[in-house]
């Protein structure tokens, strides 16, 4: 035993005394001696390498500049614009407001400070509410330590002595992090600022260029209502000013198109403590766009040969048991009721009702494909602090789609959905996608032959639609691979919506078969898939994509009527009618109000057209147009105004 000891011992010497082969993207291999970091490499280099590069990725691992190269591998350096670049950027800008939030406040305590989609925050526990006018301090703070330009120092710890360390600073959510994981931390030095973080960060503060905190929110530490709320404050960093002032345009105009705010102006939907928080009330212009929406779902999926089913809302405790839910999504699951001395919960989803449908007789291989579609309303248990406008909510309905195929099939079927997702959503107006492959993660049901099948046919299907995905390695959910699509909207923000997955767990936890051309019972493929995913969600996203100003075929009310005075009302009547007879959605606004205050309240309600009508559009039997936004478009026959109108529904403009 203490041979092996000294050998090993001896071994590791070596190991550090190697004098490291570091291979480049390019493929050319250089020696460094031992002890070179990746700043030193960049120095070398020199140009705009070394100017842009904020970490390096060594062996596939991210580590910052002032890491040391101990061993062989392949190095790639990090660009300050690149999507990880960026999140390196972001996670120190939180650590520097971190430290001028310390200095203002000694006796802040911190929980988390990670980089997020766009932007930082940082969770703190301060003795009062931070205001606005706290924000600009901080501000001012932050700018002081980035002109010190101070280095993060990265220093690996033990358990115990990061424990130690932490409970001398009265750091209780480090400490209880640090216990939690169990796992000997990494901390980042800054000044006389310390914190507990896994890296890597930029070389120093100094690289902060122009940043702006946004806005300061409630949190609870964890996640859980049960224990401390703490303040969230949010800001963005960005290494040109250009970037940021046009951030902070994007932010203003965002808060022009706030779904809450425009869905209350235009009178969409309302959420009422009295019911409940998450849980929407459809008021008339917003159940229609909804009916419109639905309607277009429902004709599109007749065409493309699914068929529908509708099933309840609530089942046994036992249906949510045998399909697994109970296992992994018990915290999101409403309590359960006794109904007749049987627990009973409502559905958070609608896959086992669909999986029943299936068993109710036997299937041939013949009857395969099946495609049964619902738009199903399900329940979720969503924390109150999550909560957000039609975003986030408690009850919300997907547009839910199961089928069911053979091996054979799979292919063609994955390739379908794809198309058929893809044009569902440009109908809508999103054509800019991202498209996310996730594989095979460390737990996983079903055989690994079966998941390279599905994660192939994933796979092909996007290539044979030309389409440029990213690979998330290990991102699969436990009982299949899948594809996700985020729509981009007029802002250019993500949106999670589509999904196409593939599930090996409850077609066998429901031992559903076909009977196969040999006779023989076998297991058909099941395939998940929503196109707009919650249409609560969905919908919210319309409201901030168009700024509440729907194209002409979702908008509730089409064509505002406008008689210039009493004079005109009866051929303004008439024109109203006319217009309600060939299907178009009219208001008239007989008012007794100048025609300025009505062609006003139109815009702010966002109506597509305007028709005025004075005594020149009587005498000649027509009508004059204005569109939103544009204004005056001229006179024209009515008949011809309505063809026009009705084009451009049909070709969902």
């Amino acid at each position: 035993m203490a041979v092996s000891y000294f050998l090993g011992k001896l071994l590791r010497i070596f190991e550090r005394k190697k004098v490291p082969a570091i291979k480049f993207p390019d493929g050319q291999v250089k020696k460094y001696k031992n002890g070179t970091k990746p700043s030193d490499i960049l120095e070398e280099i020199g140009g705009r390498l070394k100017k842009q590069s904020v970490a390096a990725r060594v062996n596939g691992r991210l580590i910052d500049l002032s890491g040391i190269l101990d061993q062989d591998g392949e190095i790639q350096f990090i660009d300050i614009n690149s999507p990880e670049g960026l999140d390196i950027y972001w996670h120190s800008s939180a650590h520097i407001m971190a430290h001028a939030i310390k200095k203002i406040f000694p006796n802040a305590k911190f929980a988390f400070g990670p980089p997020v989609e766009q932007g930082f925050y940082y969770d703190v526990d301060v003795e009062r509410s931070l205001t606005p006018e706290d924000l600009v301090k901080i501000e001012e703070v932050m700018q002081e330590i980035i002109t010190k330009d101070e280095p993060f120092v990265r220093e690996e710890l033990s358990v115990e002595e990061a424990l130690v360390l932490f409970k001398d600073l009265n750091e209780t959510y480090k400490v209880e992090q640090i216990e939690r994981l169990g796992e000997p931390p990494s901390i980042y030095r800054e000044g006389s600022f310390v914190d507990l973080c896994r890296g890597p960060h930029l070389p120093s503060t100094g690289y902060v260029k122009y940043f702006k905190l946004l806005s300061i929110a409630g949190a609870y530490w964890l996640g859980d209502e049960k224990n401390p709320m703490l303040q969230r404050v949010y800001g963005i960093s960005f290494p040109k000013k250009s970037q940021l002032d046009e951030y902070i345009q994007r932010i203003e105009e965002a808060k022009k198109r706030d779904h809450r705010k425009l869905g209350r102006e235009l009178d969409l939907y309302s959420i009422n403590d009295d019911i409940g928080p998450g849980l929407v009330l459809w008021h008339p212009k917003g159940a229609y766009i909804r009916h419109k929406i639905e309607e277009h779902w429902r004709n599109e999926h007749l065409k493309s040969g699914y068929e529908f089913v509708t099933t309840p809302h609530i089942a046994r405790k036992e249906l949510w048991n045998k399909s697994g839910h109970l296992d992994f999504f018990t915290e999101n699951m409403f309590s359960e009721m006794d109904v007749d001395e049987q627990p009973y919960l409502v559905k958070p989803m609608n896959c086992p009702f669909h999986l029943q449908i299936y068993k109710t007789s036997t299937k041939s291989y013949r009857d395969l494909p099946i495609r049964w579609a619902e738009l199903g309303t399900v329940y979720r248990y969503e924390r109150s602090g999550v909560l957000h406008g039609l975003m986030r909510v408690r009850g919300f309905t997907q547009d839910d789609a199961h089928i069911f195929c053979r091996q054979d099939q799979l292919d063609d079927e994955v390739s379908r959905v794809i198309g058929f997702c893809l044009n569902m959503l440009k109908s809508f107006g999103f054509e800019d996608v991202d498209i996310y492959l996730s594989t095979r993660p460390e737990n996983y049901v079903g055989t690994i032959e079966n998941w390279d099948r599905a994660t192939e046919a994933l796979k092909l299907g996007l290539e044979k639609a030309s389409l440029n995905y990213q690979v998330d390695p290990g991102e699969g959910v436990f009982y299949g691979p899948k594809i996700d699509i985020k729509i981009k909207d007029v802002l250019g923000r993500s949106w999670q919506c589509s999904t196409i997955q593939v599930d090996f767990n409850e077609p066998e936890r429901f031992d559903i078969t076909y009977v196969g051309q040999d006779g023989d019972k076998h297991r058909p493929i099941m395939l998940h898939r929503a196109l707009m995913g919650s249409l609560e969600r969905f919908f919210g996203v319309l409201i901030e994509h168009y700024a509440g100003a729907f194209p002409l075929w979702l908008a509730p009310v089409q064509v505002h009527v406008m008689p210039i005075t009493d004079k005109q009302r009866d051929f303004a009547l008439t024109i109203h009618q006319e217009l309600i007879r060939s299907d178009i959605r009219s208001y008239i606004d007989d008012r007794s109000e100048k025609v300025g205050f009505k062609i006003r309240d139109a815009e702010t309600k966002k109506t597509p057209y305007m028709l005025i009508i004075g005594q020149k559009e009587v005498e000649n039997n027509m009508v004059s147009v204005r569109k939103h936004r544009e204004g005056d478009k001229g006179s024209v026959q009515l008949t011809d105004f309505i063809e026009q109108l009705k084009k451009e529904i049909a070709e969902k403009v």
